[in-house]
Formats: structure tokens, sequence, C-alpha cells
């Protein structure tokens, strides 16, 4: 029994496989920043082992998780539009990743982190600069 696929078409489908869950081209703009600046960190990883989520950049012993969130699969505010096929899929599915991601804040803060959410539309230096304005000014964390 074959399974209806959540694309419209199979263009659309290989177009979505392909989108990068990981080391997107802002996510890498912002991180050769951070270190150029002399920051190491970590990279797609869970900041809290019990919480099954990972952020993009983490810096463990100041705990600050940094999330560059997709204008569409995040719902930004300024960018996203609902697809006008599949409505039916999509517009719950960007509800859940919104509610996850305050979910997921809600849940680092909580456990005393630092959150750093920016949209992959920031421009890399601005998203760097406040990161690294974070990062020097937080003592860290005592284990």
């Amino acid at each position: 029994m074959e399974v209806a696929s959540w694309a419209s078409s199979d263009a659309v489908r290989r177009s979505m496989q392909g989108n990068r869950s990981r080391d997107t081209s802002p996510e890498l703009a912002v991180r050769r920043l951070l270190h150029a600046a002399g920051l190491r960190y970590r990279v797609n990883i869970r900041p809290l082992k019990s919480l099954r989520r990972t952020a993009d950049v983490v810096f463990t012993k100041r705990k600050i998780a940094v999330f560059i969130d997709g204008c569409f699969w995040h719902g930004c505010p300024d960018h996203y539009v609902i697809p006008k096929t599949n409505v039916h899929y999509w517009s719950p599915k960007i509800e859940t990743n919104l509610a996850r991601d305050a979910d997921t804040s809600a849940q680092l803060r909580e456990a005393g982190w630092t959150v750093l959410r920016f949209w992959e539309h920031q421009p890399p230096a601005d998203v760097a600069e406040l990161v690294i304005a974070e990062v020097r000014t937080t003592r860290p964390a005592h284990s």
C-alpha cells in the first residue's frame, strides 16, 4: 500500500528533502564570524541532555544556546507565506514548530540558559555582534 506524500508534487518533495537541518548558509556565515572573533563553541548539540532538541551554536560553559531559525520552517512574521498547496499539512506543521520553539526556549531558560534566537534573513555580522557581546558579558556557569 502506497502512502500519500505530504508534498504537492515530486519536484516539491525533492526540493524539501534537499533542505538542510544544520550547517545552513546563515549558520555557517555566523559561525565563521564567531570563530574569527576567537570564540569557541559546540555545533548542533543538545544544550540539555534531557531535551531532545539541538541548538545551532552552544557555549556550554556560559550556558548560551543560539538558534538561527529559517523563515519558512519557523514562521517568520516578516517572510513566512502559507503555501498555496497542502495548506492542511503546512499550517499545523508550522504552528507545531512555533510551539516547539517556544517550549524549547522556556525549558532552557528555566534551566538557567540564555537563549538567543535569530532569523536566517538577519545579517550575519549583526547576529555575530550580538552573540559575541552576550558571550563576553556572561560569566561561565558553575557546574
